[in-house]
């Protein structure tokens, strides 16, 4: 028998006493210490915060079978500017949607902290240039100043919306910097003692996981599911299915955190982790420093984990103090995880996992992964092969005063929130850059070079070692604090490149140290690319070619005449970490925090709006009201249905939402373009797609334009380069987003058919909104990454799938098929059969037996209401 949940306890810290709910008392003797770490956590919030479901979630902990719902209420969101902006003008829409039904808008506020940090939009315009920070933050400033009005509206509008500038940091550095708090301190409604309870979040961003190398519990979401949970709905999962990796031995000397993530990375997604927790174990664990842990935690999308984590211990409160954090806060974050069995130390037995898998650190090597997946790891020395096969044609042009070689490294940025995270990575590259001018080497002319820090801690300490010019004088100047590269704000490659690219003549090539690789997604002109720690990079920068052999060929001449190969500029761990030791201080993270918020001149100057209700611009190229939540009507439908559909595409394996809607730039030649330039937006001034997600002209016209889509209706000799189909009357093959009309016109519902992996890659809710907004009621695929799966049943799209053993390359599609769905009126909690009855042309009928998961009552609600949008809408109107 278990206590009363409702039964709390008192610690007392530093003669300050404070309440919390024991997890002791949830579950019998014992048994506490076999539930893996990150679901105690959730143990916690549930019986806090959702005692109705907590018999069902403890009977589930109690004997380890079943399954059932988790309610996770998280104590704080944290939001990016490329998801944040979307999210927001849902925001500003449900609050006219509100209104306009005879609501209060006012009411609509979110019922916990929400944090944005803008990091996603600035680009690297600038380089090899001492200001281009300066620069390109200008630029990022002229392009996006309506947005970040916008921003400031939300700021004065929204109850505990809190901005973090642009030009401070990539929102996962600064949450794991400043942001995390690890055990989280509220106030007692009625007076009291205060309550503990651990720091729990969500955001909107797909490697929101780096935190848990911290022991915080969070996960990214999409914009949609992000905003109900803004606004007080629980972000329910399933009991999580947790993986065990068991760590045993150290790494090697040479071998660093991004070789040990990209190695797991290979090692997971071959394993299949796809909607499970993993939580590392065994004694290896405890040799990995913080910096190792964030990497891999930091990848957990790239392998499919919902969380990565690395349960507190004294390397996670030594972190606290090199972040400098408050000492007192310290040691309440150990005393209160202590008292709850939430911290590991050796002498703690290891929980029960649902599965383990072993790793001997001594086995990982010196990797990369590539040319665009991040699953695809490579020893150095199989890098040109990978590019041999795969690459178009060789270089057959002579510039730059050289040859141009073989596979140009076109781009070599040190860059994103993976790696610019770790001062040892950081100072290692440093350190080679600095060997490197020494003997008289720079970056080649060709290679666009960029360094990209996460936090500006990363400029304090480089400055303080002494290491700041010699990469620049390498050719790797700061360019901006924010994703860049990583994210796809690359900017033009060198002018030479783009015209040798346009002509078909060079396959160029990028490397970063970032954590994607999809196909043209750094770059729209570069399809191969390779991820790689940043001391790697400068080495690609410096060889100019995919193709250099490391270990045999010189990456130039010295000063004093001598070849010089890259072992004579690589520094060994015991340089690194003395530097590190030297330079790295708790001062430069209290400065950087206490200035977190504070914002550049510009920042200061933007004016923003007042009022509960925004004023929509009709002639805004940025920011336009959604049409999802136009003339909504006060009632759902009174029951789904889907029966008179066609097939609008049939796709592959893969298939990304990089594939589904652009993040990159804007090309002038593009619909999207077009339709810019109509409105007087000057080429200079495209920007991103990323950046015009509030406005649905500019986001349909990009839906499913990469180049990699293709669609397997339409003839294999049609060549035809992104998404394009039929008409619904077969008169023409158009653009995606201009022959989806014409079956919505017909009466038509639409249908997406693909094949394994449907939506990896970003938690981009527009993946989701552009099918939905272009008619698609349905997506069958073999599986789906998760949150691209929450999206679209976010956006009131079904995700069906496949049964088991089934592939969708066994069904022959040829788009005249009318599709009718059944069984959807009977839906509930689970695994639902569904079938689909065929009519062709012909009058022939066949049936296809299909699947619907859903995991809770709440998916079910928001199907039912045609997404989490409407049905916010329809419940602040029928509040009391």
């Amino acid at each position: 028998m278990r206590t009363d949940p409702t039964a709390t306890a008192v610690l007392t810290v530093d003669g300050h006493s404070y309440r919390y709910q024991p997890l002791a008392g949830l579950l019998p003797a014992g048994r506490l210490a076999e539930v893996p770490y990150s679901v105690r956590v959730l143990l916690e919030n549930v019986a806090r915060r959702s005692p109705a479901a907590l018999d069902d979630v403890l009977a589930r902990a109690r004997s380890g079978r079943g399954d059932c719902e988790l309610p996770v209420y998280p104590n704080r969101i944290m939001l990016h500017d490329t998801t944040c902006l979307p999210a927001l003008a849902d925001f500003a829409a449900l609050r006219d949607s509100v209104a306009e039904l005879g609501g209060d808008p006012e009411r609509l506020q979110p019922a916990v902290p929400v944090d944005l940090t803008v990091d996603h939009s600035v680009i690297v315009e600038e380089y090899g240039l001492s200001d281009a920070v300066e620069r390109n933050l200008a630029i990022d400033f002229r392009r996006n100043g309506e947005r970040y009005a916008f921003v400031k509206w939300a700021e004065r509008s929204l109850r505990g919306f809190r901005v973090v500038p642009p030009g401070t940091g990539i929102i996962h550095q600064v949450n794991m910097e400043v942001l995390a708090r690890l055990v989280w301190r509220e106030e007692a409604s009625e007076g009291g003692l205060p309550w503990l309870h651990p720091d729990v979040l969500v955001a909107t961003d797909s490697h929101t996981p780096m935190i848990n190398a911290l022991g915080v519990v969070g996960w990214g979401v999409g914009g949609l599911e992000g905003q109900a949970a803004m606004l007080g709905e629980p972000v329910t999962i399933p009991y999580p299915r947790v993986v065990g990796v068991r760590l045993t031995g150290r790494l090697r000397s040479g071998v660093g955190a991004t070789d040990l993530a990209l190695t797991l990375t290979e090692l997971l997604r071959a394993r299949g982790v796809v909607d499970r927790f993993v939580e590392f174990c065994g004694p290896g664990a405890a040799t990995l420093g913080w910096a190792e842990r964030a990497a891999v935690s930091n990848m957990a999308p790239e392998y499919g984990a919902t969380c990565v984590y690395f349960p507190y211990d004294d390397e996670t409160a030594a972190y606290l103090k090199l972040t400098g954090r408050d000492e007192a806060h310290v040691r309440l974050v150990d005393a209160y995880l202590t008292a709850q069995g939430l911290k590991r130390t050796a002498d703690r037995p290891e929980p029960h996992y649902d599965d383990v898998i072993d790793l001997d650190l001594a086995t990982v090597e010196p990797s990369l992964a590539g040319p665009d997946l991040p699953h695809q790891r490579l020893p150095l020395s199989r890098v040109p092969g990978s590019f041999r096969t795969t690459a178009g044609r060789p270089a057959d042009t002579t510039h730059f005063g050289a040859p141009l070689p073989e596979g140009p490294v076109a781009i070599a940025a040190i860059t994103s929130c993976t790696n610019t995270a770790n001062p040892s990575l950081i100072v290692q590259a440093a350190l080679l850059a600095e060997r490197a001018r020494q003997s008289g080497l720079r970056a080649r002319p060709w290679v666009k070079t960029s360094l990209s820090p996460g936090s500006r801690v990363v400029e304090d300490y480089l400055r303080a070692a002494g290491l700041l010019d010699p990469l620049a004088e390498t050719g790797f100047h700061i360019v901006g604090f924010g994703c860049m590269t990583c994210i796809g704000n690359s900017g033009p490659l060198h002018p030479e490149l783009e015209r040798l690219t346009a002509e078909a003549r060079v396959d160029p090539v990028a490397v970063l140290s970032g954590n994607r690789n999809f196909a043209g997604r750094v770059n729209p002109r570069i399809a191969q690319s390779y991820l790689a720690s940043p001391a790697l990079v400068v080495a690609y920068a410096l060889a100019g070619s995919i193709l250099h052999d490391f270990a045999r060929e010189p990456l130039g001449t010295g000063t004093d005449g001598s070849p010089v190969l890259l072992k004579d500029l690589w520094p060994t761990d015991e340089e690194v970490a003395a530097r590190v030791t030297a330079s790295v201080r708790p001062e430069m993270f209290r400065a950087n925090a206490a200035r977190l918020r504070e914002g550049t001149r510009a920042w200061h100057e933007i004016e923003a709006a007042d009022g509960v209700r925004f004023s929509w611009d009709a002639d805004s190229t940025y920011i336009r009201r959604p049409p999802h939540l136009t003339g909504l009507p006060a009632s759902p439908p009174d029951r789904l249905r889907v029966e008179r559909a066609r097939v609008l595409m049939v796709l592959g394996d893969d298939v990304t939402t990089d594939h589904i809607s652009p993040a990159g730039a804007i090309p002038a030649r593009s619909a999207a373009g077009r339709w810019l330039a109509d409105r007087g937006v000057a080429r200079r001034d495209l920007n991103q797609y990323s950046t015009r997600r509030s406005n649905h002209e500019v986001m349909l016209r990009g839906a499913f334009t990469n180049a990699a889509v293709r669609n397997r209706l339409l003839p294999s000799a049609s060549n035809l380069t992104g998404g394009h189909a039929y008409t619904a009357d077969r008169s023409a093959v158009l653009p995606v987003h201009e022959a989806a009309p014409t079956y919505r016109a017909a009466g038509h519902d639409l249908v997406v058919v693909a094949g394994r992996n449907y939506g990896a890659g970003s938690s981009r809710d527009w993946a989701a909104k552009a099918q939905a907004l272009l008619g698609v009621r349905v997506v069958i695929a073999e599986s789906y990454e998760r949150i691209h799966r929450n999206n679209l049943i976010g956006m009131g799209v079904l995700p069906l799938e496949f049964q088991d053993g089934d592939r969708a390359s066994a069904h022959v599609f040829t788009g005249e098929e009318n599709l009718a769905f059944h069984g959807l009126a009977e839906l509930c909690v689970g695994t639902n059969p569904v079938s689909l009855s065929l009519t062709r042309p012909d009058g022939s009928r066949s049936t296809l037996r299909l699947r619907l998961r859903l995991h809770s009552r709440q998916e079910l609600a928001y199907l039912r209401h045609g997404g989490i949008l409407p049905y916010v809408v329809r419940r602040a109107i029928a509040a009391p």
